[in-house]
Order: C-alpha cells, then sequence, then structure tokens
C-alpha cells in the first residue's frame, strides 16, 4: 500500500502532553487509520546503514523502520508494520516528517535520546499525515 503524494503533508507530535506539530487535519469522522506501531528509538536506529550519524528525527525514524524492516535489528520495544516494510513507504514517512513542525525539546529527545515513539499513519480527505508521539 502507497501512500498518495499531496500538497498537504502534517505531522502531528507530541512529548510529554507538549503538541510538536500539527498542519491542517481533516476532522476525525473522515480520518482513516491506516498503520500504527510503538518502537524505541535505540543507538543502532541514529546512524545510516553507512555508518554516519543521522541528525533529524525523521531520518532516525526511518531508519528505525529500515532497522526492523530490511536489516533486522529489531529492540525489545519494537511493534511490528506491514506499511513500513516497503522502502518508498519508509522514504514517505521521512518526507511527511520533514514537512511537519517540532519542537526543541522533542528533537533534542529524539536526536540525542532513546525515546519509546508511537507512530499512526492515516489517510484523510486532504491526503496522508503521519502523527508521532514521543514519550
Amino acid at each position: 500500500m502507497t501512500i498518495p503524494a499531496v500538497s498537504r503533508l502534517p505531522l502531528i507530535a507530541a512529548l510529554s502532553g507538549l503538541t510538536l506539530g500539527l498542519l491542517g487535519l481533516a476532522p476525525a469522522s473522515a480520518q482513516t487509520l491506516i498503520e500504527s506501531y510503538t518502537a524505541r528509538l535505540s543507538s543502532n536506529d541514529h546512524y545510516n546503514s553507512s555508518g554516519e550519524r543521522l541528525t533529524s528525527p525523521a531520518a532516525i525514524i526511518r531508519q528505525d523502520r529500515a532497522n526492523f524492516h530490511k536489516f533486522g535489528l529489531r529492540d525489545p520495544e519494537d511493534e511490528g508494520d506491514r506499511y513500513f516494510a516497503s522502502a518508498s513507504n519508509r522514504a514517505l514517512m521521512e518526507r511527511l516528517l520533514e514537512r511537519g513542525r517540532t519542537t526543541g525539546s522533542a528533537r533534542r529527545s529524539i536526536v540525542d535520546g532513546t525515546p519509546l515513539i508511537h507512530i499512526e499513519v492515516y489517510d484523510a480527505p486532504g491526503g496522508a499525515y503521519v502523527k508521532a508521539t514521543v514519550d
């Protein structure tokens, strides 16, 4: 399954109750949850397959799914999903997250730490979006 490219690509995220990003959502009744999972962003997820340190939250979250699906590197708290088994869907998630907004504290939590995250992918009349929650 591939999320269609759209002009509106929102990110919603929260860190301890703080909103990290939101760009024009459709009403809750018009949204369809496509996929969700929870994962630990461990030190393995902070480096790409070439060994380079990742510095954006979106790239780290994408690498977590690549590690899970492509490389078999899984943390005990990582949940499976079907949607991000596709490399193109992982790339799309990174683009969706990059175009969203975030707070400095959430960015630091992901880039400098090993937080537990919860990801939800929705399809809505205005286009697909990703909701990321950081614990």
